[in-house]
């Protein structure tokens, strides 16, 4: 069965294609449902802006951080928002390797969204500092006083893999948007909008040459696309894992968390996906079968992430190690309880929901899958960041810390941030790349398969 069989491929022309997706970036009119849902994120943002002017008056004492648990909702939140992130990456990259005709119409938001979650990821850490004006001192750069970074120490290595993500990401999808601002300034009647499309558009003239330099720049920033996929998830896990604290000191943690990313990451691009068909009525161009595959990508990646939590288990009680015992011990039956079975609630119990195509295919079915995936896998990080340091090897160091209002208020204004700069990038931006549906058009009517 062919892709347009199966409802991969709209069925409208180049040029209809081309100007529908146009509309909604050079149209005069924009959408209600657009101001709506960018009022109710500019006002959560709002909380985001209050907690930082805080934290920093005041200092990271505002977080609910205490020995023994020096990191809370920081670090909770960084691995939260980079593993949103990577599933971008994923979309853009490794299925444009393997030629998936099903990327086309959710590749674009799914670049914006790694772009966007990744800045966030980037700005809990700082946050964590303390001192975040001295964050150049993470940098190797030459200096009298011979200052040099510890790169024994896992916050150098957050830093170069958060900034390494966030420079390729920003490069693959300006160079994902060439073709199509070009198109948007050949279009656009306003002479601003001809004068910033044009700008952008670098000089991009349609021609063999461009389109030749272009495809050999996608090729190779797609195939180091996977590698740091890889990597970044996979040093942000080493954090922990190189580290002797039960509950850390398990050597699955990189393909772990890189499962886990992944599972996220799918169920926010679902969410993004159901956005824009209702937003712009993109019904035709993001059809139930995308959210099919969608909702098949997560089912493949929360598969792992449940054997990942039956290895931890198994791990744990073979070492024979009374205190990573007493980890499982204390997470099934201690003050944080309600957190990990809210977790096993979520990616053990509901996930299995995604094995039915009919809850796949039904717009409020996945989106409730794919809300419940995030707040799962953040009920995850919370678990493993707060639950393995609250006991330790120390019992005189044992203590419950809860988080306060700052850690919610924070986090739940990071939300609103993402969302701020998502709708704004889908007003000014293609939100469909158009050259890919294009060439896919283009392949099935000359009766190829991709």
């Amino acid at each position: 069965m062919s892709a347009r069989d199966d409802g991969l491929v709209p069925d409208l022309g180049r040029g209809a294609l081309t100007d529908r997706v146009r509309a909604t970036v050079l149209g005069r009119r924009t959408p209600r449902s657009w101001f709506l849902a960018l009022g109710l994120a500019t006002l959560v943002s709002l909380l985001f802006l209050l907690g930082v002017v805080y934290v920093l008056s005041v200092g990271v004492g505002a977080f609910g951080l205490n020995i023994p648990v020096a990191w809370g909702f920081p670090i909770i939140n960084t691995i939260w928002w980079i593993g949103i992130a990577h599933a971008g990456t994923l979309i853009s990259a490794v299925l444009w390797l393997t030629r998936q005709d099903w990327r086309a119409s959710i590749s674009r938001s799914a670049e914006a969204m790694a772009m966007f979650a990744i800045v966030l990821a980037g700005s809990y850490p700082l946050l964590h500092l303390g001192r975040p004006w001295l964050a150049y001192y993470l940098l190797p750069y030459p200096n009298l006083m011979d200052l040099w970074p510890q790169w024994r120490s896992p916050l150098v290595w957050d830093f170069f893999a958060i900034a390494s993500y966030l420079l390729f990401t920003a490069s693959f999808l300006y160079l994902s948007l060439l073709p199509d601002l070009a198109s948007l300034r050949d279009g656009a009647r306003r002479r601003f909008q001809q004068l910033f499309y044009g700008v952008l558009a670098l000089g991009w003239r349609n021609s063999a040459r461009h389109w030749a330099r272009y495809e050999q720049a996608h090729r190779v920033l797609a195939v180091i696309a996977a590698p740091i996929v890889v990597s970044v998830t996979g040093t942000i896990s080493l954090d922990l894992a190189v580290s002797i604290v039960p509950g850390f000191h398990f050597t699955i943690f990189p393909p772990y968390f890189v499962a886990g990313a992944l599972y996220s990451g799918f169920a926010t691009v679902a969410i993004i996906a159901i956005i824009l068909r209702g937003l712009f009525g993109f019904r035709d161009l993001i059809t139930r079968a995308h959210l099919n595959r969608l909702g098949i990508m997560m089912l493949c990646f929360v598969l792992v992430v449940d054997y990942a939590y039956l290895q931890e288990i198994f791990t744990a009680f073979y070492t024979g190690e009374a205190f990573y015992r007493g980890v499982y011990f204390d997470r099934w039956t201690g003050p944080y309880a309600p957190y990990y079975w809210g977790m096993i609630l979520c990616n053990v119990v509901l996930a299995q929901g995604l094995w039915f195509r009919r809850l796949r295919e039904s717009v409020p079915g996945l989106l409730c899958l794919a809300v419940i995936a995030d707040i799962g896998m953040w009920l995850e990080r919370f678990q493993i960041v707060i639950t393995s340091t609250h006991k330790d090897y120390m019992p005189s160091a044992w203590d419950t810390v809860r988080p306060t209002a700052w850690d919610w208020l924070t986090y739940a204004g990071s939300i609103g941030v993402f969302f701020v700069l998502l709708l704004l990038f889908i007003r000014l931006m293609p939100s469909v790349s158009m050259h890919d549906m294009r060439a896919l058009l283009h392949r099935r009517r000359e009766g190829g398969h991709g």
